[in-house]
């Protein structure tokens, strides 16, 4: 672990080598319970089926769950009783410190977050094997292998927990975050296209939006556009874009819950908004390239939801097998950078047609 890095990190490893005893043993009563990680928004999302499965088992626990302040909105209705505490490595972790002890915790992805779980007093740490460099999990107590054949990652966090794996979901279950009033589209049905991803290559052609969006538009489905903070210059660039309301770095996570839930479809590539899109129980169109349809997609938990992944399989450059630096025989994903892949094919691979079609086969009785 990289303790040196920032001040926070290094007053977490300080704390995590004082606050545990020398000899642990497995908790017999889980009455508290921490999820400790600092996952982008899909990823932590992606949590859901740990978090109803935890509180199907334990339905007195108290469960927290650390997560980035911009994420934390979404959480404000306290699904599954979750509480959220919100933080960022480079500050000073003290406010969490004092929020232990936990009697288990569970680190879903980097296991250099299991120190944090220490620090905060945790009895017993569950992570998943395998994460390098190994100093990251010296303070994990249970290490558990990733299953040795194709799941979606949701299913396999859910894993971690001991149990039978967690009904279906249903989007009642979560109650949308209270949100601060904006102007929604003034004609329905309207149908969101979110054009914004976390990288360059997951970013779909400029000219294949304008033609779903008029595609949509001649079938009475008014288009809007979406993006994330700092990317309304995509929308932009869009020839064509201008005559399709925009609400691109408009929007904080709570406003874009509203607007989706009054959507007919939502259409996105393999990014948080994608998966907010199956929580909010909007009818959703994710546009796989570079990423892996099956690690990302339904799976079980979610595999009674309106969702479409629509991507080009087996493509030859999805080719890499690491999933949160472990390597995993079955994963076949991309996670090259622009300068790695300056000229990308996977995405133009996704015709107009194929996602009209998956929007289409929602509608279908």
């Amino acid at each position: 672990m990289a303790a040196g890095r920032t001040p926070g990190r290094a007053k977490v490893v300080a704390r995590a080598l004082f606050a545990r005893g020398p000899r642990r043993a497995p908790p017999s009563d889980l009455r508290r319970i921490l999820i400790a990680h600092h996952l982008l928004l899909g990823d932590t999302l992606m949590l859901t089926p740990l978090l109803k499965k935890l509180r199907t088992l334990h339905p007195r626990a108290d469960i927290a769950m650390t997560m980035p302040h911009a994420t934390a909105p979404l959480y404000a209705t306290r699904p599954y009783g979750v509480r959220a505490l919100p933080f960022d490595p480079r500050r000073d972790p003290a406010p969490l410190f004092r929020e232990g002890p936990f009697d288990i915790a569970f680190v879903p992805g980097d296991n250099r977050h299991s120190w944090l779980a220490a620090a905060m007093r945790s009895r017993w740490i569950v992570a998943f094997a395998g994460d390098r460099p190994a100093t990251k999990s010296w303070q994990v107590d249970l290490q558990l292998p990733y299953p040795d054949v194709p799941a979606a990652w949701g299913d396999m966090v859910a894993r971690l927990a001991d149990g039978p794996p967690p009904e279906p979901y249903r989007s009642t279950e979560w109650a949308a975050p209270p949100a601060a009033p904006f102007e929604l589209p003034a004609q329905a049905p309207y149908a969101v296209l979110h054009v914004g991803a976390s990288s360059p290559l997951k970013c779909w052609e400029g000219a294949r939006w304008i033609e779903l969006a008029d595609r949509l538009a001649a079938r009475g489905i008014l288009p809007v556009w979406s993006a994330g903070p700092g990317e309304a210059r995509l929308v932009a660039a869009i020839q064509g874009a201008a005559r399709h309301r925009s609400y691109a770095g408009r929007l904080d996570l709570a406003q874009m819950w509203r607007l989706l839930a009054g959507a007919r479809v939502l259409v996105a590539p393999d990014t948080g908004i994608a998966h907010l899109g199956r929580i909010v129980g909007v009818p959703t169109v994710a546009l796989f390239g570079p990423g892996s349809a099956v690690i990302c997609g339904a799976g079980d938990f979610w595999r009674d939801s309106p969702y479409r992944a629509v991507t080009v399989d087996p493509f030859p450059c999805r080719d890499q097998r690491i999933l949160f630096r472990r390597e995993i025989a079955w994963v076949r994903r991309c996670g090259r950078s622009v300068a790695e892949c300056p000229r990308h094919l996977c995405m133009p691979a996704i015709g107009v047609a194929d996602v009209l079609g998956a929007i289409l086969s929602m509608e279908a009785p």
